[in-house]
């Protein structure tokens, strides 16, 4: 099948399947006398296997690894599930992360009485120096 009935097939962009192809994540495809890419059902399974990987947040590299071992048929479904333990650590982290920018911006929004800018709370929180960044964090480790 042609790249735009894999596209559809599989629920990917066109210039995605071409973005997969180039960092290798799906091989090269077949060429039809005229040049065209031609995909077989095993390719549109693998391109499906890449987006669901994508909806559930897993990065490229981590696609990557899964693919070679959903072709290897030696390995065990324990080195899958150690990417996805980890992968689940990871999202619950930006969860908590996510939690407390909630909380300090509804903090920061509750105080906010309106008016004129220069009595702006929310600006005020902004410019705090005593507010602590992650990248301060991540500093301080180093």
């Amino acid at each position: 099948m042609k790249i735009s009935d894999a596209a559809a097939a599989s629920g990917c962009h066109l210039e995605t399947i071409r973005y997969y192809e180039r960092v290798g994540l799906m091989p090269p495809p077949a060429r039809t006398a005229s040049g065209y890419r031609a995909y077989r059902p095993a390719e549109v399974e693998r391109l499906r296997f890449i987006s669901r990987g994508r909806e559930l947040g897993f990065s490229l590299e981590e696609i990557r690894s899964l693919l070679r071992l959903d072709d290897d048929p030696k390995m065990s479904c324990g080195d899958v599930d150690a990417i996805a333990r980890t992968h689940l650590a990871d999202i619950r982290q930006r969860i908590d992360e996510l939690q407390r920018m909630v909380m300090e911006l509804e903090r920061v929004i509750a105080q906010c009485a309106g008016g004129e800018r220069e009595c702006c709370t929310i600006l005020h929180a902004l410019r705090d120096t005593g507010i602590v960044s992650k990248r301060d964090v991540a500093r301080r480790r180093v």
